[in-house]
């Protein structure tokens, strides 16, 4: 089976701001059809690596291309032929649904826009709505309207900054059942997200806290890379306890799940015999459980520091 061409192929990204190193040394390959998921804290540098990769910045140093056009010197270009979502809705309350189409529409110079714009309607099923004011719409449908006006142009990347924030759970589900099929049309999308059931549904994702990506790959080689052993803790009382389990030899992480507490280390003999050790004395029960995605997550997070803090 042929290997898909790669739309993304960037290293050595680096931005500042002022004495703010936002994004460093970033390196990323996305090919064509992927959906790459952007996972990381608030302020870790994603929002700035999507807009280098769409034309919006321009990287201070780094070499690579996006649609097979340098993302230093044709930034310019690579900006026409991506769609970009930011992750505040960025079109015009005051205008109906197909007004804001047709606007966009004019701002790329397209030739018959009636039908482009038909076609959109109809494409993310917004026909009925195509006379409702923007700003009366709620999230869900504010974000297909967003998204409607992304794919006017045909791109072959999407570029979507937490484009779901905000939004109840069928309009997200509905959300994702669109960009997968997109993906099957061959378009590449970049998604950033902060949902963990959003990251099992892309592709390959990259983990980056503070302006370095510090993982990437399927989920199962994400987590597998952390070589994390974790038990599942349950019974009454727990939360009383939290402090005392995160002491323990080889507990490196120690995060609610639920009705329980799943507790999570590198030194797997060294934190089960902690823990059989410490829970003989209580009524409590341990289960060896497969690490989450999100265990991964918070154990990476953990050893991040904040560059805006101090």
């Amino acid at each position: 089976m042929a290997v898909a061409p790669l739309v993304i192929d960037v290293a050595g990204i680096n931005k500042q701001f002022g004495n703010k190193h936002v994004v460093k040394d970033l390196a990323l390959q996305v090919r064509q059809g992927e959906i790459f998921g952007f996972l990381g804290p608030n302020g870790s540098g994603k929002t700035t690596s999507i807009r280098m990769l769409c034309g919006l910045l321009t990287p201070d140093s780094g070499r690579g291309t996006c649609l097979g056009l340098d993302v230093l010197t044709q930034s310019a270009t690579i900006k026409r032929q991506v769609g970009y979502m930011t992750q505040k809705f960025s079109l015009w309350d005051d205008l109906t649904i197909s007004e804001n189409l047709d606007f966009v529409a004019r701002m790329f110079g397209m030739k018959e826009r009636k039908s482009t714009v038909t076609r959109a309607l109809d494409g993310l099923g917004l026909s009925g709505r195509r006379d409702q004011l923007a700003g009366t719409l709620s999230g869900g449908w504010k974000q297909r309207l967003a998204l409607a006006a992304c794919l006017l142009h045909k791109p072959k990347l999407l570029l979507l900054d937490e484009p779901t924030a905000g939004v109840d759970p069928k309009a997200r589900r509905d959300f994702w059942e669109e960009i997968h099929r997109l993906s099957a049309a061959g378009i590449t999308v970049l998604v950033s997200t902060h949902y963990m059931d959003e990251a099992e549904r892309c592709h390959r994702l990259g983990y980056i806290a503070y302006g370095t990506l510090l993982a990437s790959g399927t989920a199962e080689e994400v987590v597998a890379s952390q070589h994390l052993h974790t038990w599942q803790i349950s019974g009454s009382g727990l939360q009383d306890l939290t402090e005392r389990l995160r002491q323990l030899p080889g507990a490196d992480l120690v995060a609610s799940f639920g009705a329980t507490l799943h507790i999570s280390g590198k030194d797997g003999a060294k934190l089960k015999a902690g823990l059989e050790d410490f829970l003989r004395t209580t009524s409590l029960t341990m289960t060896a459980v497969p690490p989450s995605l999100e265990d991964a997550f918070i154990h990476m997070m953990q050893g991040s520091r904040d560059q805006f803090e101090g």
